[in-house]
């Protein structure tokens, strides 16, 4: 063989040799491209709104009327007759204006009275007698309907210069002190009242717009962990405040140990859950074309298909009632939803550890 075949053989094989691996690593690459990686996502179990059968909210243990006591007349305080955390009985003397003043102004009153009412008296029985005229008449009534209302108006002013107890409960604060002067309407004292105390919590828009589903109240105290309290609801405020909650009021029995200041956990039981509603994180809805959807997991395919959602109502801690197909133990993505399709597959995320606080690890 002549040296110039040699080389061209040699160069054959060469060309040859490079032309398969090139052909192999672009095999390689294309068969590469075509794998798909499942993408991780965090998967949350539905649950019905049946099994939030309660909602738990902090409460505080109020008087139930912590009233401001004040005269109806301006004067002198004459005596206080009570102290700070007395107990009381309703119709008990707590305070007295000097009434020299009221006294001398009643005794002149009652003096006109006496005289203007025989006066009168006389005049109407003489005309019955048909002695008098008819204007006669009109004077007399009329001169005894004006010293009648005045001689009341003083005895009751007389009588203002006495406050008592409208109910049974504590002495709350004592704001003046004798000899001081103060005016009409000016609180002197505060009170409690004993019958019975309020509790007060605020509550979420998402609970009160249900709250024709309140069917049962009870607290627990934080002094006494294992007492159940019953409740009885007296209203619940229609206007939100500032916060956008809303405040409920409850009424609460007289116990023993128990007093106004004191923190509380209140339940508000619910009705069971409405037939097709379910429960599910905020963070699994998504839209499309103005429609609420959530990607349902498939767990023996591990991929997943969208789902028309119609949005019920929003609670407070994050979840939503919605109205679907979905049922209780089925399992939706709850992250990452917004980057998904139909059919795709998908890891579900794992669980974290108990142990690895905040998953941090």
């Amino acid at each position: 063989m002549r040296k110039t075949d040699k080389v061209r053989n040699r160069r054959f094989i060469i060309y040859s040799f490079i032309l398969g691996i090139s052909v192999l690593i672009g095999a390689c690459r294309k068969k590469q491209n075509t794998v798909e990686i499942p993408q991780l996502v965090k998967i949350t179990e539905v649950t019905t709104q049946g099994d939030r059968f309660s909602v738990t909210y902090p409460g505080k243990i109020e008087a139930a009327s912590n009233v401001k006591l004040a005269f109806r007349v301006p004067g002198p305080i004459k005596k206080i007759y009570v102290a700070e955390g007395q107990f009381v009985k309703k119709g008990q003397l707590l305070a007295e204006l000097d009434p020299r003043d009221y006294r001398i102004q009643f005794n002149g009153t009652q003096a006109e009275y006496d005289q203007v009412v025989d006066e009168s008296d006389r005049v109407i029985e003489l005309y019955r007698r048909g002695s008098v005229s008819v204007n006669e008449y009109d004077k007399a009534v009329a001169a005894k309907k004006r010293v009648t209302a005045l001689y009341e108006a003083h005895r009751n002013a007389l009588n203002d210069t006495r406050l008592k107890a409208p109910f049974d409960g504590y002495i709350q604060k004592k704001y003046f002190s004798a000899p001081e002067i103060i005016g009409q309407g000016t609180p002197i004292l505060s009170m409690i009242n004993d019958d019975y105390f309020e509790v007060s919590v605020s509550i979420p828009s998402g609970d009160f717009i249900r709250r024709e589903d309140f069917i049962s109240f009870q607290a627990v105290a934080d002094v006494y962990p294992d007492s159940v309290l019953p409740l009885e609801l007296l209203d619940i405020a229609q206007g939100a405040n500032y916060n956008q909650l809303f405040t409920a009021r409850f009424r609460l029995k007289k116990n023993e140990g128990l007093a106004a200041g004191m923190s509380v956990s209140v339940t508000i039981g619910l009705k069971p859950g409405v037939e097709g509603m379910t429960v599910i994180p905020i963070s699994a809805l998504f839209q499309q074309d103005g429609q609420s959807y959530v990607w349902v997991y498939d767990e023996y395919h591990r991929s997943v298909r969208e789902m028309p959602v119609e949005v019920h109502q929003w609670t407070k801690d994050g979840q939503v009632v919605v109205k679907s197909d979905l049922k209780k133990g089925q399992s939706v993505v709850s992250a990452g939803v917004n980057d998904l399709k139909e059919g795709q597959k998908v890891r579900p995320l794992p669980p974290v550890s108990p142990s690895n606080v905040g998953g941090l690890l």
